[in-house]
């Protein structure tokens, strides 16, 4: 039993051996991955982007129910790496963001354009919209507010 045991481990030592002297670990490395990631390297240490705001809520005041409120907002990067914006979520319907699609380079700025439809929504009104983007935070949040008149009723 005793020369069987050493017999296999002598065996499987002998084939793992083997089995790693057959391969070149240098030659699976794919170059363009390689200069892929250094680029990447070079993107990451150079920080997240930093956004900045002209403005994070705008209060249109009083106006009357149907009127449509035109907001903008104006956006700069003030980080060290082009700033994305890859999507602007209103809170609702009656919200219509316009962002900029293209990437922000640093110390540039761009509009952040917004409609909101007051059809149907009478009284105080505090609408949002998410944007998000590839700052640390991830999310930022715009504030639309205000009163709307209610159409007189027949």
């Amino acid at each position: 039993m005793r020369k069987i045991v050493i017999a296999s481990i002598l065996a499987l030592s002998t084939i793992v051996l083997i089995s790693c002297n057959q391969t070149n670990a240098s030659s699976k490395v794919n170059i363009t991955n390689l200069e892929n990631a250094k680029k990447r390297d070079v993107e990451i240490s150079k920080g997240a982007a930093l956004i900045s705001f002209d403005k994070t809520e705008f209060n249109f005041g009083t106006v009357k129910e149907g009127d449509i409120v035109d907001v903008e907002f104006t956006v700069t990067n003030s980080g060290k790496t082009d700033l994305v914006i890859t999507n602007a979520q209103p809170s609702c319907g009656c919200t219509v963001p316009k962002w900029p699609r293209e990437a922000i380079k640093p110390g540039e700025s761009s509009k952040i354009l917004a409609k909101f439809n007051t059809a149907g929504k009478p009284n105080r009104q505090n609408k949002t919209i998410t944007l998000y983007t590839n700052t640390a935070k991830g999310r930022e949040v715009l504030v639309i507010k205000g009163n709307v008149t209610p159409k007189a009723k027949r």
